[in-house]
């Protein structure tokens, strides 16, 4: 054996001597004789046998590096020691919520968090995270383990805090803690750890961390441990066990185990257990050898081939000095190293039974100081050890046997010496207290949580400042919180600015919990230093007391004030003050410290009653401003609008003081109320600075000294408008309100609207989409829109809704482009701000820049992302970069020189984002755009609020709103918009803004919105709310007497009987209702009054119910107090709406009462009665422009208006209504409108009563011209109009008041000019340029009529360039003509401009320096008099000939060298013109392309350009859609044969015309309109039932039954046969169109071959179904009999059966159905199939037999809780509550498992505390305590 040692020595962590650090541990070793305890390393070899060898093979793999070292080290561990991978025996400390707290041997101390037991355990913690419910099979960690259990464990992590210590992070999951295990080392005998991953029939699967391997649990050998440690519950997943293999199956990849605890408690490892160094596990038992014997330890070998140590903290007590070598004893292995190898073994008596614990110390002896503590042993380098006056052993490290390092002295510790010290800590792993003799540890007040006591004052020192307070630390061990509302006497907004980390505080203790080691303190000077009495408990509240508190909550009601260990009491309103307080809330402020008097105390009751009037002073202390709050509390009332200064700028925003008072009141705006949008808050607060004025901001708040202000133009409108509600007693369900954000909670939103009323918005009527994280839809101050879900008047609690598709109008676009004008004027007013900054070149630098903007750049820098940053001298301090899109695929590198464009402009980071894509640099062609029109787009950048997107085609920048609505905040990934992503946009703005874009939303019809389906829970919530409502046994005609509680405009809320509400509309009031009076208004809140039930309102949905409905009793009644219906007979209300609105016809008169001005809609809402309302368009409310130009203003909600019906709405819920009658566009009549569109140089679009449109032109404006006659009008002005003319719908308007008031004698200075009969020669005519041709200008007199005006007539200057004329007559200028000729035959009127015509001034201004026409032909002749002579002898011929010609036939147009690039345009020359002229005609042929107004012009033949020739009109084609089509019939231009060019124009619009039709048919949004469509559409998606079936519907409404059977067979032969579920939606299609257009043969015929290709069963059911809803009840009945027949052993079937009989009121036919079912169905689907009858009899049938069968079936199965539950369900839904409460208590008397009882426990106390009294809830309580108490004694038992 000794010659085995020598060659194999034991041990892992000996190193090889040659290694450096073995040279650095010999030298350490003999600086210190303690650790001298090497040998001489022996070298000789022994012969070994044959056996001897092969064992020696056997283990060669896993001791190879094994070799022996000279020395042994046997330290305690250090942290030094701790790695990653390490394994532990440690026992368990403590148990809290989301971790353990484990005890490691030395005194050291893990965690391991809860992700961290086992895979099993975390997979339900992630199901239970994702469902958001608790799981039954999820336990907490306190239900599987407790204190002083051992458990192994591996080190994950060593992680160092801030302040320098070391956190060791474990985890006790096999997979880790085994991971040195593999099945094929599994043998019998082990002792493993495992934990349950699942229960089975017949035992339990244990994860031991072996992949491969099963390991079972049978039930027999586990019962032991159950009985005895689970108290016979059985085991939990994700619970520990200690288990021995009992057998191995299949090469370890099945293992039996046991987990008998006198087998666990037996077994020892062995050498056939084959252990390795890499496999070996704490907590094994072993027996070993004493190898060496040292001072601070002993070294063993163990299963022979290893070597282990033992320190002195785990040597057995009893036998600490009795160790010699080669003795054998027996060892628990404590720890492995992964890298040195050193196994840690203790000889404690404690950890040598397996399943046993260590000794545990009481709680009391923790803190204790012990006055004698005698030293046992001193180690130099880590402490001593000491025997206390209990004789138990304790240890103190070095750190704690003295202040510091120079005042220890190591002669006092010899042994026997004795000191003073007290307990710190008590380690389990070591059986030892750790104590300290420090004095200050000794001597502190403070050692544990519970040493600690309410209301004492203790200092601390500031450890951190977070948003919810301050951090203090108390001692070493002990950490506080002061609430943020406890850091001073008053609210601090910056508390950084007081207190600095590290600094002293002196503070109080509010309240302790030693359990959950919690600790709230305050620094509130007066509470800190309040002598008064400390207020901890109720008991202590005597009558009489005097002490301190603060406020926590002012209302209406009174303060409620806190005082220590969270006790709360209430000071009535009236004990306030000895003076009247209306409003405490602003008086009183949260936090506020105040003197108050107990006045009444009910312990029991936890109810406390304080007042205020201590004394004469009627305000709480430290409040002498008292009368100043008043003052200022009247003065500054809410929704009050003010000018202020900004003082300071703090981190919350803004302190201002208010102009009007000459800056004497102060005043907060917070940054999140500075804007609507959250970016520009950001932004403003970042921009403002002290002493800028902000106009016209709101008052939100006024709480005494604290007005808080608001500039969110939502909300100042909402306040402005009225709509908003001042008290809770205004709020109306289905009511949209503006708010704000007040706090964002994991279940929900606290929405705050104007006026104080807050209410919440649950995490399901959040968002359209599914919320996973509240946080991540709205934050704290955002503006939203909510609507009102319900109300519950006796908690004082509002519900609301946040979903976009409930609170938007509808209209998306325009909510949109809402926002987005919003937006951008804000931008604009922040631009201009910055502007003003003199002293910042920045600021303005920023401002210059503007999206499209080119800039001159230098590349800087290209990152590794592929994005880049510029510099130039244009943006010099700013950042401008472009991502690696925008550099288009340009490959640039630092110092180049490019282009960029701007795209948008950070101003708070000073960046500037560029763009240098070539297709936005280069200038798209101008493009004429129109409002309205859509474009697909490139979005090519994406900040906060909005999208920069560029238009395909003219490449122009447009923004885009992010948002469609306030609350659509969220985007999932795929929705996010991205750079490169192409949209459709619709533009509003045709004109680039201030910021240099245009305006512009996405297309809602072509962007992706996703909408979640309700969920069933939500379904269940509503159904919940609606069971609140009281139930009656009111019926329809029934008289009630109440008492009126409130009256609203439109109805009055009544009280009956003291029980239940009834409501009387406004129009149930009085038989004859004057109009303009307001009905409500009579009656007065108290008021009796004796009313007739007329009907009933859901209380969701408001809908009104029949008498029949089944929740008619839970309604609230409809009452009426019209004398005439009181006494006569009632009308039946009904909920079908086309029954309701069929007794009203078009032009029939109705009153109606005002509900509400909808400004989005732009209607007027009223109703007519409680079940009808109606809608008044804008235009209709009045003939008054006045009226109409603020119609909220004068429609006061309430009153009553006399209307007309003019129709319904296209959903035929609504009546639509006039209050100016039903209005005649006829010819002359005058009527009112609204601005539509402004269409420039030509006129107006008006929208007109009736939602016709009219055109007005600009001549039709106004009596007199005006150079910009259309500047007066804006989009939205309502106007009075003149109807000209309603001919084929087209309606020709006027708004001159000549024709609006013809009595008025007042001067028309531009007379009307209609027709060529108007205009006479000579005459003065005053129009506005049309165009500048070649051929002259054209001057617009009306409408539809135009003159023309030669270049000679327009100046009496000579022009070369007509681009002069374009200048200086552009279009639209309004001048003065003189009226030359008059042709009216041809239509043709010649004009002049010339100043002796029309004593104006020249258009053309003489500084221009241009030649008089006489002069520069003089000077051209002699010039050219040789050079031309030739050319003016062939012009003199020419002009003979045309004369000549002239007479006999018309004259033939002259060739020129235009004609073969026809520009469209045939001119006659004159002769006289120069040759230069041609040529200039022929150089501006492009350019007349450019005038859209002006198409193909043509001068009729015979026309002479001779001055003494008459001059004849042109005529000329239809310029705009007002033109008269008339002329144009009446003078028809003979046909002539088209030029080649004119066949090239014609053959490219073809082609154009083609492209759009190409186009039109790829865009995926197109629907599809004719068979082709349909044809391509099912050839890309052949598998889409959906198109399929759409297909058919198409023929069928053409009523081509044979064309869409023809497509369901294409159908059915095209679609893949795997897609059965898409083949089986084609056959039910085919199915209905033969039910519904065939015959019952042909029905029949499809029915049998969709059995044949289908599940024969779902094809019954279908037909079944369609059978039901077609009525034919017999035909259903029939098929369900041969259902029975054929699927007799479908439970479905038969459940389907029985819903069609009760639904068809066939109750005994049902009651027989199952009796049948139950002999024809296995007897294990019994109880589910009557549960289920039953629940079909409730809901359709008889609720009696029902009961009856649940009663029948409970009673044979009692522990059947899934029936339980079910029964309880529906008995809560429609039973009593005497019945209820019957089926609890015979439920919480049966003998079910603790869970289940617990459950039903829990809903009994919850049905309760809903419905019943405090008496209730305590039996409830009293029960479920002699339950628990019963099971605990027979436990004991």
């Amino acid at each position: 054996m000794a010659s085995v040692e020598d060659n194999f020595p034991r041990g892992g962590v000996q190193k090889k001597p040659t290694e450096k650090t073995g040279e650095k541990a010999k030298a350490k070793f003999e600086q210190d004789n303690l650790f001298d305890v090497h040998r001489e390393e022996q070298s000789q070899k022994r012969k070994r046998s044959e056996g001897d060898h092969r064992k020696q093979k056997k283990f060669k793999a896993d001791h190879r590096a094994i070799v022996k070292d000279k020395a042994i080290s046997v330290e305690p561990l250090a942290i030094k020691d701790f790695c990653e991978g390490m394994l532990l025996l440690g026992c368990i400390k403590e148990v809290t919520d989301f971790e353990l707290v484990i005890s490691l041997p030395n005194g050291f101390t893990g965690f391991v968090p809860v992700t961290q037991i086992s895979d099993a355990y975390s997979e339900l913690l992630s199901k239970q995270v994702a469902e958001g419910e608790l799981l039954e099979d999820l336990n907490s960690l306190s239900d599987l383990y407790s204190p002083g259990m051992l458990v192994r464990c591996i080190v994950t992590s060593v992680e160092r805090s801030a302040n320098g210590r070391r956190s060791i992070k474990l985890s006790i999951n096999p997979k880790n803690v085994n991971k040195g295990l593999n099945a094929s080392a599994l043998t019998s005998g082990m002792l493993l750890s495992g934990f349950v991953s699942s229960a089975e029939d017949h035992g339990y699967l244990l994860d031991i961390g072996v992949s491969g391997t099963y390991a079972f649990l049978p039930y027999e050998k586990a019962q032991n441990y159950i009985k005895a440690v689970n108290r016979g519950s059985g085991l939990k997943i994700g619970q520990s066990l200690n288990c021995v293999i009992e057998e191995v199956k299949n090469e370890g990849r099945v293992v039996r185990l046991s987990a008998d605890r006198s087998k666990v408690a037996a077994s020892i490892a062995t050498e056939q257990q084959n252990w390795t160094l890499s496999n070996l596990l704490p907590g094994l038992l072993v027996k070993a050898q004493v190898q060496e014997v040292s001072p601070l330890g002993i070294s063993l070998t163990f299963l022979s081939y290893f070597t282990g140590i033992v320190d002195f903290m785990h040597v057995d007590p009893a036998k600490s000095t009795n160790y010699s070598p080669n003795q054998v004893v027996k060892a628990c292995i404590l720890s492995t190293h992964p890298t040195s190898k050193v196994v840690r073994l203790t000889l404690r008596q404690a950890f040598l039974h397996p399943g046993g614990s260590p000794n545990q110390l009481s709680d009391d002896r923790i803190g204790a100081v012990v006055e004698e503590s005698t030293v046992k042993a001193f180690y130099k380098q880590f402490g001593a050890v000491f025997e206390l006056d209990d004789g138990t052993l304790a240890f103190a490290r070095l750190k704690h046997l003295s202040k510091n390092r120079k005042s220890f002295k190591p002669a006092v510790f010899k042994t026997g010496c004795k000191h003073k010290s007290r307990i710190i800590d008590y380690s389990l792993m070591d059986e030892m207290c750790i104590v300290s003799l420090k004095y200050q540890i000794i001597e502190a007040r403070f050692l544990l949580y519970r040493d600690i006591h309410t209301g004492d004052v203790m200092q601390g020192r500031v450890l951190a400042l977070k948003p919810i307070g301050m951090q203090v630390k108390v001692t070493d061990g002990i950490k506080g919180l002061v609430p943020s509302m406890h850091l001073s006497d008053v609210i601090l907004k910056q508390p950084e600015k007081k207190y600095n980390i590290g600094d002293e505080v002196r503070c109080r203790v509010l309240e302790c919990n030693p359990a959950e080691k919690k600790l709230f303190l305050t620094l509130k000077k007066t509470l800190v230093q309040s002598k008064l009495p400390i207020l901890s408990s109720y008991e202590d509240a005597e009558p009489g007391l005097i002490t301190h508190g603060f406020v926590v909550c002012a209302r209406e009601f009174g303060c409620i004030v806190k005082f220590y260990n969270d006790v709360k009491g209430l000071v009535p309103k009236n004990e306030l003050s000895s003076e009247p307080i209306s409003c405490p809330d602003k008086v009183f402020h949260e936090g506020q410290v105040v003197k108050v008097m107990v006045l009444k105390c009910e312990p029991q009751q936890e109810r406390l009653l304080l007042s205020f009037r201590l004394s004469s002073r009627p305000v709480p202390e430290g409040r002498s401003e008292c009368t100043a709050m008043k003052k200022q509390q009247v003065k500054y009332q809410i929704g009050e609008m003010v000018d202020v200064k900004i003082l300071t700028k703090n981190e919350n925003g803004l302190e201002v003081s208010i102009l009007e008072d000459r800056g004497n009141v102060i005043a907060s705006l917070p940054t999140v109320y500075l804007s609507d949008f959250v970016a520009n808050s950001k932004l403003l607060w970042h921009c403002l600075q002290e002493g800028d004025v902000l106009p016209r901001v709101m008052c939100l708040s006024n709480k005494g000294d604290h007005i808080i202000l608001c500039r969110k133009s939502a909300v100042i409108s909402a306040v402005q408008e009225e709509q908003v509600v001042r008290s809770f007693s205004e709020i109306q369900p289905e009511v949209l309100l503006v708010g704000y954000v007040r706090k964002v909670m994991p279940f929900g939103v606290f929405v705050e609207f104007p006026f104080g009323v807050t209410g919440l918005a649950p995490k399901v009527s959040m968002s359209d989409k599914f919320v996973t994280d509240t946080k991540d839809h709205f934050v704290v101050g955002q503006t939203v829109i909510a609507k009102v879900m319900s109300t519950d008047e006796e908690k004082q609690r509002v519900l609301l809704d946040l979903k976009v598709s409930e609170c938007s109008s509808g209209d998306s676009a325009a909510e949109s482009f809402s926002l987005l004008s919003q937006y951008f004027t804000e931008m604009v007013e922040i631009r201009n701000l910055l502007r003003r900054r003199e002293e910042s070149g920045l600021a303005r630098l920023l401002c210059e820049l503007v999206p499209g903007k080119e800039l001159q750049l230098v590349v800087q820098d290209v990152k590794e992302d592929g994005s880049a940053l510029f510099s130039g001298s244009c943006v010099r301090g700013l950042t401008v970069t472009a991502s690696h899109y925008h550099l288009g695929g340009k490959k640039i590198v630092p110092g180049e020189k490019t282009k960029g464009l701007v795209l948008h402009v950070d101003v708070i980071t000073s960046t500037v984002y560029v763009s240098l894509r070539e297709d936005l640099l280069k200038k798209g062609g101008k493009r004429r755009l129109t409002e309205n029109s859509q474009h697909p787009a490139i979005v090519q950048h994406i900040a906060e609020e909005i999208a920069i997107v560029s238009l395909l085609g003219s490449g122009r920048l447009a923004a885009i709103p992010i948002a469609s609505h306030f609350n659509d905040t969220f985007r999932f990934d795929s929705e996010k918009l991205k750079e490169g992503q192409r949209i459709y946009a619709t533009l509003k703005t045709v004109k680039a803004n201030d910021l240099g874009v245009l305006l512009a939303v996405q297309d809602p019809k072509k962007k992706n919105v996703f909408v979640r389906n309700r969920k069933e829970s939500e379904m269940a919530l509503e159904e919940t709310l609606a069971a609140a409502a009281v139930k009656h046994s009111l019926c329809l005609g029934d008289i009630v007497t109440g008492t009126v509680k409130s009256v609203k405009p439109t109805h009055v809320t009544v009280i009956i009987d003291d029980k239940f509400m009834g409501s009387i509309h406004a129009s149930r009031i009085l038989d004859e209702v004057p109009i303009q009076s307001f009905p409500t208004y009579t009656l007065k809140a108290g008021q009796k009054v004796t009313a007739r039930v007329i009907g009933g309102r859901d209380v969701n949905t408001h809908r009104y119910l029949p008498i029949t409905h089944p929740h008619f009793t839970r309604s609230i009644p409809e009452l009426s107090i019209r004398p005439s219906e009181i006494e006569g007979k009632v009308e039946t209300m009904t909920d079908d709406t086309r029954k309701k609105l069929g007794p009203y016809s078009i032009g029939q008169t109705v009153t109606c009462f005002v509900r509400k001005y909808n400004i989005l809609k732009n209607w007027l809402e009223v109703e007519v009665a409680p079940d009808i309302r109606g809608r008044v368009p804008r235009l209709l409310l009045s003939l008054n422009t006045k009226v109409l130009k603020h119609p909220e203003k004068n429609f006061k909600n309430g009153q009553a208006l006399s209307a007309t019906v003019t129709g319904t709405d296209a959903t035929e819920t609504n009546l639509f209504l006039s209050l100016t009658g039903i209005h005649s566009l006829e010819t002359g009549t005058i009527t009112v409108g609204m601005v539509a569109k402004i269409i420039p140089h030509v006129g107006l679009s008006i929208t007109l009563p009736g939602g016709k449109t009219g055109k007005v032109s600009v001549f039709h404006l106004s009596d007199k011209y005006t150079e910009s006659p259309l500047s007066d009008f804006k989009i939205g002005k309502v106007v009075r109009c003149y109807i000209l003319s309603n001919e084929n719908g087209k309606i020709q308007l006027s708004l001159r008041q000549s024709r609006l008031n013809p009595r008025n004698s007042s001067k028309v200075e531009d007379v009307e000019i209609t027709c060529i009969k108007d205009v006479k020669k000579g005459q003065l005519v005053r129009g506005y340029v049309k165009s500048v041709t070649p051929s002259g200008v054209f001057f617009s007199l009306s409408a539809s009529l135009l003159g023309r005006i030669l270049f000679q007539n327009v100046s009496p200057y000579f022009v070369q360039k007509h681009s002069l004329y374009e200048k200086y007559l552009p279009e639209g200028k309004l001048l003065t003509a003189k009226v030359l000729d008059v042709n009216k035959k041809e239509n043709h009127i010649e004009l002049s401009l010339l100043p002796e015509d029309t004593e104006m001034p020249s258009v053309l201004p003489e500084s221009l320096g241009l030649p008089r026409y006489g002069t520069e032909e003089e000077k051209r002749e002699e010039d050219n008099k040789k050079k031309k002579e030739e050319l003016k002898m062939k012009r003199k011929q020419r002009r003979v000939n045309s004369e000549s010609e002239q007479e006999t036939k018309p004259k033939k147009r002259k060739v020129t060298p235009a004609d073969e690039s026809d520009s469209g345009i045939e001119v006659y020359y004159r002769e006289e013109e120069d040759g230069d002229q041609e040529e200039e005609a022929a150089e501006k042929k492009s350019k007349i392309r450019k005038h859209g107004e002006v198409l193909r012009l043509q001068v009729s033949t015979g026309f002479t350009w001779d001055e003494d020739v008459n001059v004849v009109e042109m005529p000329v084609p239809s310029q705009k859609e007002d033109s008269s089509e008339s002329e144009e019939e009446e003078n028809p231009q003979p046909k002539k044969k088209q030029t080649k060019k004119e066949k090239e124009l014609e053959k490219q619009k073809k082609e154009k015309e083609l492209c759009k039709l190409e186009a039109a048919l790829m865009d995926p949004s197109r629907q599809p309109q004719s068979a082709d469509d349909f044809d391509r559409l099912v050839l890309s998606s052949p598998n889409s039932s959906i198109l399929w079936l759409q297909y058919m519907a198409f023929h069928l409404q053409a009523t081509e039954i044979e064309k869409a059977r023809a497509v369901a067979e294409r159908a059915l032969k095209t679609i893949c046969f795997r897609e059965e579920q898409e083949k089986l939606n084609v056959w039910v299609a085919l199915l209905n169109l033969e039910n519904m257009y065939g015959t019952e043969e042909t029905l029949m015929k499809v029915f049998e071959r969709a059995v044949q290709y289908n599940e024969p069963l779902k094809v019954f059911q279908h037909l079944c179904d369609i059978y039901a809803n077609s009525e034919k009840y017999k035909q259903a009945e029939e098929l369900y009999h041969t259902m029975l027949r054929r699927f007799r052993q479908e439970k479905s079937v038969w459940l389907k059966y029985a819903s069609f009989l009760l639904k068809q009121g066939q109750t005994e036919a049902t009651h027989r159905l199952l009796e049948r079912a139950l002999k024809a169905l296995p007897t294990k689907e019994h109880v589910d199939v009557i549960s289920r009858f039953a629940q079909l009899e409730f809901r359709f049938g008889d609720p009696e037999h029902a009961k009856a069968l649940f009663e029948s079936t409970l009673n044979s199965y009692p522990k059947r809780t899934d029936i339980w539950s079910i029964y309880m369900d529906i008995m809560i839904k429609q039973g009593s509550q005497k019945e209820i409460r019957d089926i609890f208590e015979r439920v919480i008397h049966l003998n079910l498992a603790p869970k289940k009882m617990k459950f039903f426990f829990k809903r009994y106390l919850d049905y309760e505390k809903k419905y019943g009294t405090a008496e209730t809830v305590m039996a409830v309580k009293t029960a479920a305590l002699e339950y628990v108490e019963a099971k605990s004694s027979l436990a004991d038992t």
